[in-house]
């Protein structure tokens, strides 16, 4: 394993370690060790090389200089952690690109005033702001006065690691504010599609197109979006091997469903968190994102259980914002899911106080499927 480097949390970092312990046959090269998944299918153990790394900052700046913007002119953001790749690429893109970098700790994304007060003034000696951040980010701030004047200095702010919902999706073009949803992951070195701002403001929706050292197909099998890059990880650690990602033909299989048209690609859900209602096939994410951005809600998500009837019966779970009425939560969304399709409609709501992203705002649906499981048989 010499001259791999494990980054992770300190809740995590003994499993790294443990993976790392067995796997007998490692590549040349070096770079890190990084996890990956989490929301469903337990974690992986990712291999990037600093090569790799290296590769992504520079296909992102060349996607910056097409839509208009010098990488050596912006001040990076960064309010992810480092264990996290969305949180370990502006690292190596300042390095790279020779650009200030901001560091913003996680915990400080939720005081909107506080963080107003200490980083008010980012654009300073004409720098473009420009940071990414995860979904429940983003609806934290849009949801405080001085969450929104904050974002408003940013010239660009990736959005990815989750769905973007279409009322917040909205809101954010209502204040003008310059969002690029994209996708990518940590088996890719982060991005590997992005939409130009100016094109999401013009209401385009969906993660845009690939970028220049990226192809982007879906498995004619399965629906699954299949990445080609050179920046691919050469694999996981599964025991004593390391297991390669890519396939015969050097495709990646992510297991997100998509759909790929004239502005890019479009992302469905995930496959294995596809849930069958009533014979249809149903993608929480896409519930999600229809109920998402109704007021009082800071958190919602919706699991399956087994139902004689529906095949699964859809479950909404909700955590009310501070302050707000469950009561007329609950009625708001009862009202906007009657206008989704039958198969769509969750058939219960439930509150659930607990009920939030992991820290790499990604959600871990097994673990609150088992929580609404365990309410149900209570």
């Amino acid at each position: 394993m010499n001259g791999w480097e494990l980054r992770a949390s300190a809740l995590e970092e003994q499993a790294g370690r443990d993976a790392m312990a067995c796997c007998q046959l490692w590549p040349e090269g070096s770079g890190l060790v990084i996890g990956s998944g989490g929301s469903s299918g337990g974690r992986k153990w990712c291999l990037q090389s600093w090569e790799n790394l290296e590769q992504s900052a520079s296909s992102c700046a060349n996607w910056l200089q097409g839509i208009g913007v010098d990488p050596s002119s912006v001040r990076l953001v960064n309010p992810l952690p480092s264990h996290h790749m969305g949180g370990l690429m502006p690292q190596i893109r300042a390095h790279q690109w020779q650009a200030p970098l901001v560091a913003i700790a996680p915990e400080l994304m939720k005081a909107a005033g506080a963080l107003l007060e200490q980083h008010g003034n980012l654009s300073c000696g004409g720098r473009n702001a420009v940071m990414s951040l995860v979904p429940t980010q983003l609806q934290r701030l849009m949801n405080e006065p001085s969450g929104r004047i904050w974002l408003k200095q940013f010239q660009l702010l990736w959005i990815g690691g989750g769905p973007l919902s279409a009322e917040l999706a909205d809101q954010a073009r209502q204040l003008q504010l310059p969002l690029s949803p994209c996708y990518g992951s940590t088996e890719t070195a982060a991005m590997v599609c992005a939409t130009d701002p100016a094109q999401f403001l013009a209401g385009q929706n969906g993660c845009g197109e690939p970028l220049s050292d990226v192809e982007l197909q879906l498995d004619p099998a399965s629906g699954a979006v299949a990445v080609k890059t050179k920046r691919l990880s050469p694999g996981w650690l599964n025991g004593h091997q390391l297991q390669p990602f890519a396939d015969a033909n050097g495709w990646w299989h992510s297991g997100d469903a998509g759909r790929l048209g004239p502005a890019g690609l479009e992302l469905l859900g995930r496959l294995d968190g596809a849930l069958n209602s009533g014979g249809a096939t149903v993608f929480p994410e896409q519930i999600e994102a229809a109920l998402g951005g109704v007021a009082g809600v800071d958190a919602l998500l919706v699991v399956g259980l087994p139902d004689p009837q529906w095949g699964q019966r859809l479950i909404g779970l909700i955590n009310p914002s501070p302050g707000a009425n469950a009561d007329e939560v609950m009625a708001l969304l009862l009202q906007r899911s009657a206008s989704l399709p039958p198969a769509q409609r969750p058939k219960r709501w439930q509150l659930c106080p607990e009920l939030a992203p992991n820290p790499q705002g990604k959600w871990e649906r097994q673990r609150w499927q088992r929580w609404a499981q365990d309410c149900a048989e209570a």
